[in-house]
This record gives structure tokens, sequence and C-alpha cells, in this order.
């Protein structure tokens, strides 16, 4: 597998990340109460911040000559 394809799939699962932080800011802030909220609150925003890493990575590595 070429380094660009690699890049590429990489960037697909930053991608997935950020849909499943959404849905679970929106299930923590309209469907949960208690510490269920704080706790799946908490997870929604990791999985924003991993996806935010994971795209400056795909982005600053720059351009793959082949």
């Amino acid at each position: 597998m070429s380094v660009a394809l690699m890049k590429m799939w990489i960037s697909f699962a930053s991608m997935a990340f950020m849909f499943i932080s959404i849905l679970l800011i929106y299930l923590s802030r309209f469907k949960l109460k208690g510490i269920f909220k704080v706790i799946v609150s908490v997870f929604a925003y990791l999985f924003m911040i991993l996806a935010g890493l994971i795209i400056l990575f795909v982005v600053f590595t720059g351009p793959v000559s082949e």
C-alpha cells in the first residue's frame, strides 16, 4: 500500500471519529442525564480532539512524492 493511500485511509478514520463525536454530543445533550451525560460528553470531545490531531498530521505531512 502506498503512502498516499495510507494517508487517505487515515483521513477517513478521522472523518469517522468526527461523525461519532457528533452523535455522542447529540446524545449527551438531549437524551442523557446525570453522570452518563458527563461520561459520554468526555468521550465525544476526546474523539473530536483525536480527529483534529489526525487531520493536522495528514495536512502538515504534505504531498507524497513517488
